[in-house]
């Protein structure tokens, strides 16, 4: 009991690497990871719930816990969250893939290197957006997480945070993959810890952007 009490008020989370250690420090680390990890199995459902899990594990990190949510269907706190980033995903991919299409269909080898050269660059932009996307979207839920004029004006309000929480955010989403190389047995354990990460840089990057957040998560629920 006094070692979970001395994970729940500890310093808040002032290096974006502490979201690669922070997960450990909770004694039932294992158990929360790998059953969030099970859960996310579902379709839809399983990664709407993995979405809520790291809301929750960004509220713990703001406030200096460095105890893991418990693992669950957290559906409420996830969705909002889950819609936002699919809409941003699938706008940003349409481009790409519409003049990937016109090359196939006009069997034009260089419109389809476009096609890919422009994926890869708005990959890259909605990346770099990432932080900015999920911290508005914690912040103020659907009228924060299509601010794009906001959204915009926080990411390159200062590039270095942004770009260092975007690589952080990009090595959990590698890490989440690497599962799979197992069989995907691996994936139980890395695609929650992947997660977590991302979950500690947006609290890192919420730390060291201008302004507080909302004492209240309205758009996280």
């Amino acid at each position: 009991m006094g070692r979970t009490m001395q994970t729940l008020k500890l310093r808040p989370m002032t290096s974006v690497g502490d979201g690669f250690s922070w997960p450990f420090q909770d004694p039932q680390w294992f158990s929360k990871i790998v059953l969030q990890g099970l859960i996310s199995i579902i379709p839809i459902v399983g990664w709407i719930a993995l979405v809520g899990w790291l809301v929750l594990t960004i509220d713990h990190y703001r406030t200096g816990r460095r105890d893991l949510p418990p693992a669950g269907f957290h559906l409420e706190r996830g969705l909002v969250l889950f819609v936002v980033y699919a809409v941003y995903a699938i706008v940003f991919a349409i481009p790409g893939a519409i003049v990937q299409g016109s090359g196939m269909a006009n069997d034009n080898a260089g419109t389809q290197a476009l096609g890919n050269l422009v994926s890869l660059a708005l990959s890259a932009l909605l990346a770099f957006l990432a932080p900015s996307i999920i911290l508005h979207t914690y912040r103020s839920g659907f009228n924060g997480g299509f601010d794009v004029s906001g959204i915009w004006q926080m990411a390159t309000s200062n590039s270095t945070n942004t770009i260092v929480a975007a690589l952080v955010i990009f090595a959990a989403g590698f890490i989440g993959a690497l599962g799979f190389a197992l069989c995907c047995i691996g994936a139980l354990f890395t695609i929650p810890y992947g997660a977590a990460i991302t979950a500690g840089a947006v609290a890192w990057y919420d730390h060291v952007m201008s302004g507080p957040a909302p004492a209240t998560t309205s758009g996280a629920g």
